[in-house]
């Protein structure tokens, strides 16, 4: 299963539903876009080092952006994103889970709704 930010979010702000997802999946992956999204919320090492640690721990796979990612998140893109409000990184975290033939877990399932090939886990905090 390929977590997206909004999950691993929840997870680490002690969110029991979030954990108990966790706990049930053995194979977890995140985009490389998901790790940076939870990067970029640091505010300072001690932060980061705890968001490596947590991905480390679950052992978790951050599926890294290749040629396919690209080239069907972009597709997705002027498919999808007019309509649903898709964002390049939903976009990109969408392709991935696709290209990796994964389940995605999310709690953003309007702005993946009408990717048909994409399977996805809604997650309620």
């Amino acid at each position: 299963m390929l977590f997206d930010t909004y999950v691993l979010i929840w997870y680490l702000r002690g969110n029991v539903q979030a954990a108990e997802l966790l706990d049930q999946t053995t194979t977890r992956q995140t985009s490389v876009i998901s790790y940076m999204e939870l990067l970029q919320g640091c505010r300072g090492m001690e932060q980061q080092r705890r968001i490596r640690d947590f991905l480390s721990a679950f052992d978790f796979t951050v599926m890294a952006l290749s040629e396919n990612i690209g080239h069907r998140a972009a597709i997705y893109m002027e498919q999808h994103s007019p309509a649903t409000g898709l964002s390049a990184m939903d976009a990109l975290i969408a392709a991935t889970a696709v290209e990796s033939h994964s389940v995605l877990a999310t709690g953003n399932v309007k702005h993946f709704s009408r990717i048909a090939e994409l399977r996805v886990t809604r997650f309620k905090a």
